[in-house]
């Protein structure tokens, strides 16, 4: 369903850090990835059913739970895919994007309609601002069973390749979304008031994201109007709760900051 009303965006979660933001003649998806809970059967986090209405595609990241069906969903709905310059590498004269369904650092896929975004550098497509903003994924632990591995992202790493934050200014409303990253305070200083901040509390056993703690601490510093917890709780390596955090304590911490904060469960709407 699409808005006319410019003064309501609705926002709708579906896990990870897969969104949906609509707002009058724009449907944006931001990290339309793969469902993690079972290796190589990764199905979509945003329903195909939404994909043909998606007006821009948004991207903070290579890995799969993230990145997983962009293509996908870009040849569906014809939209154009904005995330990190490193994403996309000219080869032989052709734009190829970091392949989402290969392993390792293979650029790959064909991609026609791609605007790069460097961090603290504006986009300017169809009436909105999208300027990227520091984000670093953090060490990830994959855990199997009584086997622990730490994966470094790094410069011939794929795990967390290309990590930027989105803010996004669209019908007089800011929005940010920060993807997978640890905290940057001094990065972030800049980032004033937004409407909504997207903010990853998961990281306290995995180590990719910020933990609820270090979330509190960008909250107190970029001061949104609303906060909405996300990358917590997820299915992934056969695990129904692989990073596990508490969103009601969150929200309470969030409260006593003196601002708003709103828990979506998958597929929940909010409209502001």
């Amino acid at each position: 369903m699409m808005y006319d009303d410019i003064s309501m965006i609705k926002i709708t979660h579906y896990l990870y850090n897969a969104f949906l933001i609509e707002s009058g003649g724009k449907k944006l998806a931001i990290d339309p990835g793969g469902l993690m809970f079972y290796w190589f059967r990764f199905t979509t986090l945003i329903p195909k059913s939404e994909w043909r209405d998606v007006t821009h595609i948004l991207v903070t990241h290579g890995d799969p739970d993230h990145f997983w069906h962009a293509d996908r969903m870009a040849e569906v709905s014809k939209a154009p895919l904005i995330a990190n310059r490193s994403m996309v590498k000219n080869v032989n004269g052709r734009n190829l994007m970091l392949g989402p369904r290969d392993r390792g650092l293979q650029f790959t896929t064909e991609i026609k309609d791609f605007h790069g975004l460097n961090v603290d550098e504006n986009l300017e497509i169809d009436g909105m601002t999208i300027k990227g903003l520091k984000a670093t994924h953090g060490l990830l632990a994959i855990n199997l069973g009584p086997f622990r591995k730490m994966v470094v992202p790094g410069p011939e790493e794929r795990i967390g390749w290309g990590a930027i934050g989105f803010e996004i200014q669209v019908d007089h409303k800011k929005i940010v979304n920060l993807g997978d990253t640890i905290l940057h305070k001094e990065e972030w200083s800049t980032v004033e008031e937004p409407d909504v901040l997207m903010i990853p509390i998961g990281g306290r056993s995995v180590g990719n994201t910020m933990n609820e703690d270090e979330a509190l601490q960008a909250v107190r510093l970029i001061r949104p109007k609303m906060v909405i917890p996300c990358h917590y709780n997820c299915p992934a390596f056969f695990k129904k709760n692989y990073n596990p955090a508490n969103a009601d304590s969150f929200k309470k911490g969030v409260e006593d900051l003196g601002f708003l904060c709103t828990i979506l469960q998958k597929a929940e709407s909010i409209t502001i």
